[in-house]
């Protein structure tokens, strides 16, 4: 069907105001899009038109990231949990009561702790570049594990360079098949957002409060196991941050599972982005979803 307009709005949750972009007919199944670190709801600004004639599209931008509010960190404590809360306020107020569910990077924490909470509202996963399984944390992850055992300031400095702009540059860039196909704006629009005072303190609450989603993957294991989703895996195979081993680890709990590693990075829907808009249009429709 004929892209629908996206339109940019906020929405009041515990206080807070959270912006969202949203995409076509509230009458149609609604496709949930969960952004990852560094980025906001941009990162989906093409995926949103792509799904948006078939489906209603909902993407909000969590607290302390892209434009929604940024409370001071005496304020709000910047958890996966909290994160989680006001996603899940979100949608109440919207009056989303079912939903298929897009993750990817932070999005998976995110996404996974409110489908295992709330299983019944989930119609499908679509899961790009997340991780849920303790061995697709590779070599990457050594210095986080190493801050999340001893968060001493020693273990903490070399963290700080994932807010850079070389840092930021390199998750869109690295494992990409041609680099004058990702858009700059991305790692600048991003880091406008980091360079807000306190934000650098907020990332790192966050790196360190990751450890809890680690604790937590058995519970989404046997939520996977024990519901079944439909599942839809579409990964930037050449990530080194979520490399492709970890999503070969869906396999062990998912029976209704469709799988397609791109050959593209960590954000890989800006190089693959028609690619996964069609592999997800394909699989809401084969599981009736329309």
């Amino acid at each position: 069907m004929k892209t629908q307009t996206t339109h940019y709005k906020t929405v009041e949750v515990d206080g807070l105001n959270i912006f969202y972009r949203e995409a076509g007919d509230k009458n149609r199944p609604t496709v949930v899009l969960l952004h990852g670190y560094p980025t906001s709801s941009h990162m989906f600004r093409n995926l949103i038109e792509d799904l948006s004639g078939d489906y209603h599209v909902l993407a909000p931008d969590y607290p302390g990231f892209g434009r929604s509010d940024q409370p001071s960190m005496k304020d709000f404590d910047y958890t996966f949990d909290n994160l989680t809360n006001i996603v899940e306020g979100f949608l109440r107020n919207l009056k989303v009561k079912k939903y298929s569910l897009y993750v990817m990077d932070y999005g998976a924490p995110v996404g996974f702790r409110l489908a295992s909470g709330r299983p019944k509202s989930i119609e499908a996963l679509i899961v790009q570049n997340g991780n849920a399984y303790e061995e697709g944390l590779t070599d990457f992850w050594l210095p986080l594990k190493k801050y999340w055992n001893d968060p001493s300031p020693e273990n903490r400095k070399p963290l700080e360079e994932f807010n850079s702009l070389d840092s930021i540059k390199w998750q869109y860039t690295h494992g990409v098949q041609d680099i004058s196909n990702i858009s700059p704006d991305n790692w600048y629009i991003d880091l406008q957002h980091l360079n807000r005072e306190e934000n650098n303190e907020i990332q790192l609450a966050l790196t360190y409060d990751y450890r809890t989603n680690v604790s937590l993957y058995p519970e989404w294991q046997e939520y996977f196991r024990e519901h079944q989703p439909p599942t839809l895996i579409v990964w930037g195979k050449n990530d080194a941050i979520f490399p492709a081993a970890g999503a070969h680890l869906y396999k062990r709990d998912l029976k209704n599972l469709e799988f397609h590693l791109l050959d593209t990075g960590h954000f890989a829907l800006e190089e693959k982005g028609d690619e996964i808009a069609g592999h997800i249009i394909n699989f809401l429709n084969k599981n009736n979803i329309k």
